[in-house]
């Protein structure tokens, strides 16, 4: 007997995910294809969009293979954002795709961009400042720098996207991901800017934008041969991981926080009115009518992974020690930004700083330090975005770092807040199964499934009122290292460019 489920898949830094999930939220299946990113110079993060689609395929088959009794009956797509991914009239790439905010070669375009624009008419317009995050200065900078390839780009993706073209000949692109293509989207029209679309990417065609959960076509007859899935699937439009994230565990609703723990560590925080802060994000959300303010941080679980690889220890043995080291890591101090720092300090020039070192200091210490830096820098997004009036209440946590208790402790214990972890923390690839999952019900008249019923919270991590004195004075030395270490920092970097 079959059983109707709707296939997930989504496409990360690190990893490409899939899931298969049965009508009720039973997670049947899960599958992983591990890889790498590109960086050719310091400050460029690239990646070859043929993978995206080469490892949904096989995502896919091994998904089937593994369940052969799933009628797969919807798709959903998303993945990491926002990114340049830029083909020509064949749908061939160009050049690599451009990554998110963690790729910092644009700043020329940025300046070029606020000059000719003004900084306010564009915050205006997209509701926020240019930063590294701003994929249309990405776009800018391919047409400056890369003439040969932008004579021939035609169409602009991003994974989810990319994804959907394949799967179903559909040439569209959600609000959500429109939205932090700054400053070419009008975020209160929810309409991209048509004079700045022609003044900065004229040969290339808008796509034409829907919502995540919106169909955005059926599975074509050469996809369902490559893929297995079966010709007429429904597939939706998707968005990016992280709003996907937030759809897999629910926290859509005002006053939630979802902060996703991965390679990098992305927060979205969800009101009932349009947010503007300088060094946020403000957004279009998954949903229509929605608003986020959202931010992000440049390294969270890719300088956990350092440090382990550094050191030769496995993941055990370090959080045994880090929890041993205690609150404050006896006396240290981490800056996280070891690849620059997105919100909310914005500055693509920002390197890593450890303080208080001493030849008494061991690896659990540098563990915990690292740990704490980042949960620092989730403290300081909270409390820019608090600044900008957003409601914050809870925390809804989901990603790869979710598994132990430590980390979420130290960054309840950090910001103050309570965090709720849901039963299912996979993440992107659960919320695209589950957006396919109610939009397939939507299509046909039945009811759509409830992110309740499918992801119920089954840990509540509350701060320790004891730790709040260390992490108060630890915040303290956190903000007033970076600005001391500052210059310093910068001329490093100025000097690790020379040397690219």
């Amino acid at each position: 007997m079959s059983v109707r489920c709707t296939l997930g898949v989504d496409i990360g830094t690190s990893s490409s995910k899939g899931v298969l999930v049965a009508g009720d939220g039973t997670l049947l299946a899960t599958a992983t294809r591990q890889h790498e990113v590109d960086r050719p110079r310091t400050g460029w993060v690239e990646m070859n969009g043929r993978i995206w689609w080469r490892e949904f395929v096989e995502l896919a088959r091994e998904l089937r293979g593994g369940a052969p009794g799933a009628e797969i009956v919807g798709v959903g797509v998303s993945g990491m954002g926002p990114c340049v991914l830029l083909c020509d009239d064949d749908d061939e790439p160009v050049r690599p795709a451009i990554l998110y905010g963690v790729d910092t070669r644009a700043g020329a375009q940025i300046d070029r961009m606020n000059r000719e624009l003004g900084t306010d008419e564009i915050a205006r317009v997209g509701g926020s400042q240019l930063t590294s995050q701003a994929a249309g200065a990405k776009i800018a900078w391919v047409a400056d720098e890369e003439p040969r390839a932008w004579a021939r780009a035609r169409r602009l993706y991003m994974p989810a996207s990319w994804l959907a073209r394949r799967l179903t000949g559909a040439y569209v692109l959600d609000h959500q991901s429109a939205s932090q293509t700054s400053p070419l989207y009008d975020v209160e029209a929810e309409a991209w800017h048509e004079p700045w679309w022609q003044r900065y990417a004229a040969t290339v065609e808008a796509p034409p934008l829907a919502w995540a959960g919106d169909l955005a076509g059926l599975v074509t007859a050469s996809a369902a041969a490559e893929t297995g899935i079966a010709e007429g699937t429904p597939v939706i439009v998707g968005t990016i991981d992280a709003w996907t994230e937030a759809v897999s565990v629910g926290a859509h609703g005002v006053g939630d926080l979802m902060l996703m723990y991965g390679t990098t560590m992305f927060l979205i925080a969800t009101g009932d009115e349009t947010l503007r802060s300088p060094s946020m994000w403000t957004t279009a959300g998954a949903f229509p009518g929605t608003r986020n303010l959202a931010g992000g941080l440049s390294t969270s679980g890719a300088l956990t992974a350092w440090l382990a690889n550094l050191t030769g220890s496995d993941y055990p043995e370090l959080l045994a020690e880090a929890a041993a080291s205690g609150p404050g890591a006896r006396g240290l101090v981490t800056l996280p930004y070891f690849a620059g720092e997105r919100t909310p300090i914005q500055d693509p020039d920002a390197r890593g700083v450890i303080a208080g070192l001493t030849l008494e200091h061991g690896r659990g210490d540098l563990y915990r330090s690292a740990l704490e830096a980042t949960a620092l820098g989730v403290r300081h997004n909270v409390e820019t975005m608090r600044a900008a009036g957003a409601d914050l209440r809870r925390i809804v946590a989901v990603g790869g770092g979710t598994q132990g208790e430590l980390w979420l402790q130290i960054v309840s214990d950090a910001t103050g807040l309570v965090q709720e972890v849901p039963e299912i923390t996979i993440g992107a690839s659960f919320g695209a199964a589950f957006l396919a999952a109610g939009a397939v019900a939507s299509r046909d008249g039945a009811t759509p499934p409830v992110i309740a019923d499918w992801n119920p919270t089954t840990r509540t991590i509350r701060p320790d009122p004891a730790a709040r004195a260390a992490y108060d004075a630890l915040f303290d030395r956190y903000l007033r290292l970076y600005a001391a270490s500052a210059e310093v920092v910068h001329e490093l970097a100025a000097e690790q460019r020379g040397r690219a």
